[in-house]
């Protein structure tokens, strides 16, 4: 009787025990009960330590799980030892819920019980350059990571969106040689001047999470780099040309400068709004090299370089024509008669089709192409600039502007001169009338006709009335004195025929 008894004992404490997950094995079965551990609920990629104890001695062993769709997935088997221990390392490759799971081996199964496998968190990034070149196809890559220590690498695809949302390319996944990574590129190619956003999103598949990558910036420059030069391909010695430097990104705070085959042409200038221009002179013919350079405040810098051509002459003159409205085109070195307080915009153009600038010393005003003549006397040396360009080598051109006695003027309700009907009363001029422009009082008189055929009338309100009394002819003049060398006196005439 003491040995059934002892083989209770024994079984009791196996029921008890937290590792025993399967039954005892037969035939070439160890002493002691079978047991495994390590084995449960996890994340596909993140590999499990099932450790198997007392399973079958010297026997290939592995672990085969069945999941809920019928998939069966086999772990790499491993030798039990003499005991039958031995330890299996199992990566769950598929998400979804294991119903059943055995440890094989020459003896009898040893039955697990079911687990969730549950799908990978990834996160997506983009690789690309911080800056482009325009016109050039630069390779941006995304790439797909599991989250760790999940060696799981994501299938599926990847879809990039630009700064508006619009989907720029949608892409499949390709294995990385890293664990848990996949990637995919393609190949962009700026079409202007600027920055431009991208944001990749990875779709998931059956064991992956989505996930949704950073915006990545990208520069696009002339040149490709942090700082772009714009200057003609082909110059022409003494014709000046605009050299301008942009850097990238525009809220760049620093100075900029220019070089000639590598020695500075230019002082330290300030960059507004990413921008740095100067005007240059070649002044030797020949293949040659222009540089820009910066320097940011914090200390960062960058530079660049163009070849360029420069030509001999002879080079031509540029030529101005300068045009003033209503009178015609001045000739260079000429002198014109302006009178105060008159104003109006010239028409200019050029040769070489650059832009013309005014300046001038004196007592006028001169603002972009337009030009106003003060109060006073004298006179006003008017330049015109070109700075050249296409062949042509700039051109200043002067001209003298006298200062003459302006002409007022005034608002009056005096009707045209014309037919009136004997009898009526016209307003030469209202109450609120009187004084020109520059403030100067107004006097009627009748130079014909007066009394005769009509007469002034002066209402107590301030405004002057003409009465034509009969038929006939009735002339009146307005007038107002002028201001001694600065307005010339103010004449108003009408004539009328009383019928």
């Amino acid at each position: 009787m003491r040995a059934p008894q002892r083989f209770r004992a024994i079984v009791i404490a196996v029921a008890t025990s937290s590792l025993v997950v399967g039954a005892f094995l037969t035939g070439a079965a160890p002493a002691q009960a079978a047991s495994v551990s390590g084995y449960g609920n996890g994340t596909v990629g993140v590999p499990q330590t099932v450790t198997a104890l007392g399973i079958c001695p010297s026997s290939t062993i592995s672990l085969v799980a069945t999941y809920s769709n019928g998939v069966q997935v086999t772990s790499p088997s491993v030798i039990a030892d003499i005991n039958g221990n031995g330890t299996i390392y199992w990566t769950p490759t598929i998400a979804g819920v294991i119903t059943s799971a055995t440890i094989t081996s020459t003896c009898t199964p040893v039955v697990l019980g079911s687990a969730t496998i549950a799908s990978v968190s990834t996160t997506s990034a983009i690789a690309a350059p911080n800056t482009a070149q325009v016109g050039v196809s630069t390779m941006i890559t995304v790439t797909v990571q599991s989250l760790s220590p999940s060696s799981y690498r994501p299938t599926g695809t990847v879809t990039v969106r630009d700064g508006n949302g619009a989907t720029v390319v949608t892409m499949g996944l390709t294995p990385a040689s890293s664990n848990g990574q996949s990637f995919a590129y393609w190949r962009w190619t700026p079409p202007t001047i600027g920055t431009f956003l991208f944001q990749a999103t990875y779709n998931g598949d059956a064991s992956a999470l989505t996930s949704i990558s950073p915006v990545d910036l990208i520069a696009a420059t002339a040149s490709g780099g942090t700082i772009s030069l714009t200057a003609p391909g082909t110059m022409t010695v003494g014709v000046p040309v605009t050299l301008v430097a942009t850097v990238v990104p525009s809220t760049v705070a620093g100075s900029a400068g220019f070089t000639f085959n590598g020695a500075p042409i230019s002082a330290s200038i300030p960059l507004v709004n990413g921008v740095a221009s100067m005007v240059w002179t070649p002044t030797s013919a020949g293949r040659a090299v222009l540089g820009a350079s910066y320097t940011t405040n914090g200390g960062l810098s960058g530079s660049t370089t163009d070849q360029v051509t420069i030509n001999a002459g002879p080079v031509a003159k540029d030529a101005i024509t300068l045009t003033q409205p209503g009178f015609g085109t001045w000739a260079p070195n000429g002198t014109y008669s302006l009178g105060n307080g008159s104003s109006f915009v010239f028409q200019a153009s050029t040769l070489s089709g650059a832009a013309v600038t005014l300046t001038e010393s004196g007592p006028c005003q001169v603002s972009g192409l337009s030009i106003t003549i003060d109060t006073g006397s004298g006179q006003c040396n008017l330049v015109a600039t070109s700075p050249g360009g296409s062949g042509y080598a700039g051109v200043q051109q002067g001209y003298t502007v006298s200062m003459v006695p302006g002409l007022q003027t005034v608002t009056l309700a005096a009707p045209t001169s014309g037919k009136v009907n004997a009898g009526s009363t016209l307003t030469l001029q209202k109450a609120s009338q009187g004084e020109t422009n520059q403030g100067q009082h107004i006097t009627w008189t009748i130079t014909k006709g007066k009394n005769s055929v009509c007469k002034l009338v002066f209402p107590n309100n301030g405004a002057i009335k003409l009465k034509i009394m009969k038929k006939g002819y009735c002339n009146v003049k307005a007038k107002a004195p002028g201001v001694s060398g600065q307005w010339n006196a103010f004449v108003l005439t009408r004539n009328y025929q009383g019928v």
